[in-house]
């Protein structure tokens, strides 16, 4: 069973968790799950008893302003190493030395590159999913998320932002077909708050993330890794590659074998532990177990 707790972070930010303990085995090895934008750790909720049948522990947590978790006073200051640092402070919280494995969509993939090469040596299995590079600044591309941020503070509210980013994700055939699976999404990503859209946006659109020069070291400080992306979300099959590569050149300096496998997820979008779960499910539990 699940437990929500929450962290004092020395920032005196709170940051909302959930480890789920495999009942049978009380020292089973843990696997972080890591959200996109707009998405609380809810979100995983499926994915829960298929890694704990696997006698796997598995442990979530909420990023600033979304689910549980609170939002900095100064929403500029979110970058993708503040992000780390939280999960950081979690894991000496609950004394856990290494994960079995960091599985990240998104930003939450983002921040699990960043992560492992800030902090070596604690992810054993990193696993890469729907994330894009860096900020549009790096790429001379323009901002999205800025634009976005004025909207939801304009509206007041998260209801616009989250809409057009199902639709995105999801695409209107996938929504029809999963009414109830839509909905209740739609409900947990409304628990974001505009304050927590803005700072995890202020990291995304900032100068300073850029995945590329950091994939070595992420390669370097992890012991195996994999790639997955939804087959339909825009550019990222292709432009993935590119921190594939970086990481598996990481992983070549400790082990001139190693390879890192690209796994696309059949008629799936940007968060395809939900509209592709089975395809999903089947590629992680192979890689981790």
């Amino acid at each position: 069973m699940s437990t929500t707790s929450s962290l004092s972070l020395p920032s005196s930010r709170i940051l909302s968790y959930a480890l789920t303990p495999v009942p049978s085995k009380p020292n089973a090895p843990v696997v972080l799950l890591s959200n996109s934008l707009a998405t609380p750790f809810s979100s995983w909720q499926a994915v829960i008893p298929k890694l704990t049948s696997k006698g796997l522990s598995v442990l979530r947590y909420d990023p600033p302003g979304h689910g549980g978790s609170t939002a900095p006073a100064d929403l500029s200051s979110t970058t993708f190493d503040s992000l780390a640092e939280d999960v950081r402070a979690l894991l000496d919280h609950l004394s856990v030395e290494r994960l079995h494995a960091w599985i990240g969509v998104s930003m939450g993939a983002a921040t699990g590159i960043v992560f492992a090469a800030k902090y070596p040596h604690i992810i054993q299995r990193l696993v890469v999913c729907d994330t894009i590079s860096c900020s549009p600044v790096n790429v001379g591309m323009d901002d999205i998320f800025g634009p976005r941020v004025a909207a939801a503070r304009g509206a007041g509210k998260m209801d616009g932002i989250v809409d057009g980013t199902l639709e995105r994700w999801l695409g209107h055939a996938w929504m029809d077909a999963h009414p109830d699976e839509t909905s209740s999404l739609r409900q947990m990503m409304l628990t974001t708050t505009i304050d927590g859209f803005e700072t995890c946006c202020a990291a995304l659109r900032s100068r300073t993330f850029d995945l590329r020069p950091k994939t070595e070291a992420a390669g370097q400080g992890v012991d195996e890794a994999l790639f997955i992306v939804g087959e339909k979300d825009a550019n990222l099959p292709e432009a993935m590659q590119e921190l594939r590569q970086g990481v598996e050149r990481g992983l070549k300096k400790k082990n001139a074998s190693a390879t890192v496998d690209f796994h696309v997820v059949k008629n799936a979008g940007h968060v395809c532990y939900i509209d592709g779960f089975d395809d999903f499910i089947a590629t992680v539990t192979e890689f981790l177990v």
